[in-house]
């Protein structure tokens, strides 16, 4: 029986023997007793990390946004509460992770601050101490609030559209003045973000639907730091992509909250959550039911707040 590990960490609970592949060819394959998680890691990345988790320690500034009293309904149940009452608020300078179950409420909260949840939602939404009202996705990018989201290739990108369309998609404002597009501008904009990002494409002109996960990810995130955000959420950015591109990704991150960015971050996964956020908070069926300091949590105090537990 073969099975398929997109995390490494499967591979090692289940598995008798492991194959690595990278860029189409098979680099090893021996038993799981013969390899480590760093070799492993090494093997598929072509190169040595001596790190899986690059994080930095961060200098946290002032609340950029902060959420009070927040409610979210379902859309298809009036009265039902996918949020409810839910209180936080994002420091400058700071990662804030996001861990709970599926089906907690994250994705619903942070697609509903950012105007592209169809449900109704009570609550205020400040901005560096202004309040927001915001009831589409155009409102919320113009304010400086930008959304990656989970499903990159049916909320993220349009695959058929070349990269440099795509990086320009949520930017034309940018690149236009009295609705003519500034082509050598959109360019000029995908070149940069394609060298600063790393992506690897034969050319802008490249379909984006032929790239791979972690360069089309890449792309998204291009698109959404060409909007020049002040706070970028990120919804599971390193589902489907390899381990080297879940490095890149990371980095990035570091990045961004050099250059002034608030950043979201979303995941499933307690090792990055725990291994890039300054601060964690924990979502349990609408409600935040834990809130930590990084070197204060792991990932069984994550799990009891997230099945419920005080």
């Amino acid at each position: 029986m073969y099975l398929h590990f997109p995390q490494v960490g499967g591979s090692f609970e289940i598995a008798d023997s492991i194959t690595v592949l990278r860029d189409g060819k098979t680099i090893t394959s021996d038993k799981k007793e013969n390899f480590t998680m760093n070799k492993v890691i090494s093997l598929m990345v072509g190169r040595e990390l001596t790190q899986r988790f690059p994080k930095v320690k961060h200098e946290v500034g002032d609340v950029v946004l902060e959420v009070k009293n927040y409610t979210v309904y379902d859309p298809e149940i009036p009265n039902k509460k996918i949020i409810d009452n839910v209180s936080f608020s994002v420091r400058k300078g700071e990662i804030l992770g996001i861990a709970g179950l599926m089906g907690a409420g994250r994705t619903e909260l942070f697609s509903s601050i950012f105007g592209a949840y169809k449900g109704r939602k009570e609550g205020k939404v400040y901005l560096e101490g202004k309040e927001l009202t915001i009831n589409n996705p155009n409102e919320a990018i113009k304010n400086g609030i930008a959304y990656l989201s989970e499903d990159r290739k049916r909320f993220g990108l349009v695959t058929l559209m070349d990269v440099q369309e795509n990086i320009a998609l949520s930017n034309y404002d940018r690149i236009s003045k009295f609705s003519v597009i500034n082509n050598n501008a959109k360019v000029k904009h995908a070149e940069k973000y394609v060298n600063e990002l790393k992506i690897k494409t034969p050319s802008l002109a490249q379909k984006v639907g032929n790239l791979s996960g972690g360069n089309q990810q890449k792309v998204v995130l291009g698109k959404w730091l060409m909007s020049d955000p002040k706070v970028l959420f990120l919804d599971e950015p390193t589902r489907g992509i390899d381990v080297g591109a879940k490095f890149e990704i990371y980095n990035i991150m570091n990045e961004l909250i050099k250059m002034g960015v608030c950043v979201v971050f979303i995941s499933s996964e307690l090792p990055e959550i725990l291994g890039m956020c300054d601060r964690i908070l924990v979502i349990h069926e609408g409600k935040i039911n834990g809130e930590f300091l990084t070197e204060e949590a792991d990932q069984e105090k994550i799990m009891h707040c997230a099945t419920g537990g005080n």
